[in-house]
């Protein structure tokens, strides 16, 4: 049997192969975040069939100051939970499991946005979306975005999804604490790598003691900013085994301030070298995505042990069929 179509355990998750539909914008959520019959729609159809094993829902801010966008999907109050529930719903029905994704912004969003200033961990433009001085978070406000996380993890397993992803990639509010492109703070969250990955490890904790200890629990980490005095292959590697025995599930591995391509690189599985060294450093799986949209380029990466598990988007994005065509492809081939 193709690896791809081998089943594959996350703590307590059981997925039916290692095929993923990482999370994407699709801007299709109420003016207010709430769930909407476009966004049912949207994901009924990309989980038809349920061969894709896990359905990484969207982005979903966690605070109002933390939206990144226009018609972001909510998970930062409780009258949110009857639609997400709907959500979930829809996307297991299929026969796919379904993750919420949690995640802040920080500096990487606008006050036209949001109604607020933009926060990060220091008074630094954001690289990918520059156009307002964000204020530097105070401990105080820091306290509140851990209990943020936790309760959004919380309305997450209430609606029914079957775990949470912690979005730390991408230039978004965790990997801006991460990247020392970023964080230049002098306190405690700030200067050393494990400084600057506390607020994950408070995250992880809070969650935890939220959602128990039993609940899936995945992170997504920007592995390498690849730009010059940014996060590195190497720091991510001892973040992720902090991250591990704090207690999450699986990685999901992408790019940091460079966001989820390369410029100049169009190979399949660019971020290969990033999930293949964090796979060395950790047992729990480890997601892989980037470029990828052929079905032998995904089976070749988890035969060379780039990754346990391949995340599929744009491809998936074009074609709701990738994943169907691509598997009764794998198995007339033997």
């Amino acid at each position: 049997m193709a690896k791809l179509l081998q089943p594959i355990q996350a703590g307590q998750l059981t997925l039916s192969n290692r095929l993923v539909m990482p999370p994407m914008a699709t801007a299709k959520a109420e003016a207010d975040g709430q769930v909407s019959q476009a966004i049912l729609d949207y994901y009924a159809e990309k989980s038809a069939g349920g061969h894709l094993s896990l359905i990484i829902i969207e982005h979903s801010f966690i605070k109002p100051e933390g939206k990144a966008s226009h018609n972001q999907l909510s998970v930062a109050d409780d009258q949110m939970i009857e639609g997400l529930t709907k959500l979930a719903q829809v996307i297991q029905k299929n026969g796919s499991k379904a993750m919420m994704q949690l995640a802040h912004a920080g500096s990487q969003t606008a006050r036209e946005i949001t109604g607020f200033t933009p926060a990060a961990p220091s008074a630094v433009l954001n690289l990918r979306k520059g156009e307002e001085l964000p204020h530097e978070l105070t401990h105080e406000e820091i306290f509140e975005l851990v209990k943020a996380f936790k309760h959004a993890a919380r309305r997450a397993k209430i609606a029914g999804f079957d775990g949470v992803e912690i979005h730390s990639a991408h230039g978004y509010l965790l990997n801006q604490f991460l990247s020392p492109l970023s964080n230049k703070r002098t306190d405690e969250y700030g200067g050393t790598l494990l400084n600057r990955i506390r607020l994950h490890l408070q995250v992880i904790e809070a969650i935890r003691s939220e959602v128990g200890p039993d609940y899936p629990v995945f992170i997504r980490i920007g592995a390498s900013d690849f730009m010059v005095g940014g996060t590195t292959l190497e720091d991510s590697q001892i973040a992720a085994r902090e991250f591990e025995k704090a207690g999450v599930n699986g990685i999901d591995i992408s790019g940091g301030f460079c966001g989820f391509t390369l410029p100049g690189i169009t190979s399949q599985g660019y971020f290969s070298e990033l999930s293949e060294g964090i796979k060395q450093v950790v047992s729990v799986p480890v997601i892989l995505t980037g470029g990828i949209i052929e079905i032998e380029v995904a089976e070749q990466l988890l035969n060379e042990g780039k990754a346990d598990l391949i995340g599929v988007g744009r491809a998936l994005l074009r074609n709701s069929k990738w994943a169907e065509e691509g598997i009764i492809k794998l198995q007339r081939e033997g």
